[in-house]
């Protein structure tokens, strides 16, 4: 997803293996294939040219061209490992003329002045501190009349987090800059954004959260392990059940968000 350059990846190939043992091949966040349908649901993303930013190794991208009939996807991130990933898994299932796969470093996205019809993301906005400028980035690089839809892990509240929610962002270890829903959508709107929406996602993931516990603990753990090293497994299981409190309490917040550009003649 979008990290901080010159460190070592985040999602490196152990990562990789270990999230895709739970959420599926290809997957790096919750929910699968089912989610992502329901980021788009309503939307007509046949024939369109689509940016995946935080693409991760890739299903997401091939997705929304098999499933949504997307002419073509480009899959974005920052790290290397997981766009190898993902530019595999397109030759293997014979995307690459429909899918390409761009790695650079944090910063202003490296495609030109409105480029894509569609903008999509799931759950890798958080790695990124300036909303103010990346929504300001993502509203240059859509054409007029395009459409931004993602999934994407917030705060309840702006503010100091709650030493339960501290303590499960350090758990996870990774750069997170969680915002709130009102933070999010007032970047969009500064960005020009218009007919800006959220959904909350929390009590969804609430229950599929406590489902990925169990299974972590129970019939994933020892092919995970095999996988991964029990040592992996075991910190992950301390990890979701950090994650549980603020899940239970709503304050880590899941949500959806969409909004448009406006129309060249609007």
């Amino acid at each position: 997803m979008m990290e901080t350059a010159e460190a070592e990846p985040e999602y490196d190939d152990t990562a990789i293996r270990f999230l895709e043992a739970l959420w599926g091949d290809g997957y790096l966040s919750p929910g699968g294939p089912d989610e992502v349908d329901r980021v788009v649901e309503g939307l007509s993303l046949s024939g369109k040219t689509i940016l995946d930013i935080g693409c991760g190794s890739g299903g997401i991208t091939l997705h929304l061209i098999e499933r949504h009939g997307a002419a073509h996807a480009t899959g974005f991130d920052v790290e290397r490992p997981v766009i190898e990933a993902a530019t595999q898994r397109a030759a293997a299932r014979g995307l690459a003329d429909r899918a390409r796969f761009v790695q650079a470093p944090p910063g202003p996205l490296p495609f030109a002045d409105s480029a894509f019809d569609v903008v999509f993301s799931k759950d890798a906005l958080l790695h990124v501190p300036d909303k103010d400028a990346l929504f300001a980035d993502i509203f240059r690089v859509l054409r007029p009349g395009g459409v931004f839809a993602a999934s994407n892990w917030m705060i309840s509240h702006d503010g100091e987090p709650s030493p339960d929610m501290k303590a499960y962002v350090a758990a996870e270890g990774l750069s997170f800059a969680m915002a709130s829903p009102d933070r999010y959508v007032q970047a969009m709107r500064g960005a020009g954004f218009v007919d800006v929406t959220v959904r909350n996602r929390n009590p969804w993931y609430r229950v599929v959260a406590k489902g990925e516990l169990e299974r972590l603990k129970g019939p994933l753990f020892p092919s995970v392990v095999a996988a991964v090293g029990s040592a992996y497994v075991e910190k992950n299981i301390r990890t979701w059940e950090a994650m549980h409190k603020v899940l239970d309490s709503g304050e880590h917040r899941p949500t959806h968000l969409r909004g448009w550009k406006p129309d060249a003649k609007g």
